[in-house]
């Protein structure tokens, strides 16, 4: 899974290249200006001029979160050698932002701000209830991916059997335990 990461990665970095005119400019050099117009991108970015430093947050975000991969589960572990679920997050983002995000995946879900599955994006906190929880939060991860057509999701997370790793949503046990998302205030 950190092979689609860095795949989505060098897929958004290469956009970024189009977009800023640095794809292949021998086959827009004959182009007359009207149509050099539409192949300017720069409409996508207008009203969020800090496209590039939230881009660079994220990657930096991800690198700490990729960096635990394969660390083992411990209930009530806040890290740095083994986690639970809301410990792996709050550490993650500790380290990234010095940004306290909430102690418990509860906390978490109550202290950020809640967006809809369609506004999802990369570094968002997604919950899930778990086995001992009920209706209630008992679970939570980090997007990774995001498919804004389907709005299936890719995260990573402390899992109680296999400590931390990527799952999506589209797996059974996450579908029907699906809660909402937050995202954190930097």
């Amino acid at each position: 899974m950190k092979k689609l990461y860095l795949f989505c990665l060098f897929l958004m970095l290469s956009i970024g290249q189009v977009a800023n005119g640095e794809g292949n400019r021998n086959a827009t050099e004959n182009v007359d200006e009207e149509e050099k117009e539409i192949d300017n991108f720069d409409f996508l970015y207008e009203g969020n001029p800090n496209f590039d430093e939230a881009f660079s947050r994220t990657s930096i975000l991800m690198d700490e979160a990729f960096s635990h991969l394969g660390k083992r589960y411990r209930s009530g572990a806040k890290g740095p050698k083994a986690f639970d679920c809301s410990g792996f997050t709050s550490y993650v983002y500790k380290q990234f932002s010095d940004v306290f995000i909430g102690a418990s995946s509860r906390d978490q879900y109550a202290s950020n701000i809640p967006i809809s599955r369609s506004e999802i994006r990369c570094g968002d906190l997604v919950f899930f209830t778990s086995p001992h929880s009920g209706r209630n939060v008992g679970h939570v991860g980090i997007v990774v991916d995001f498919d804004p057509v389907t709005q299936d999701f890719t995260f990573i997370h402390a899992s109680s059997y296999s400590g931390v790793k990527l799952s999506s949503s589209t797996e059974s046990v996450y579908v029907k335990r699906y809660i909402g998302a937050r995202r954190v205030r930097l």
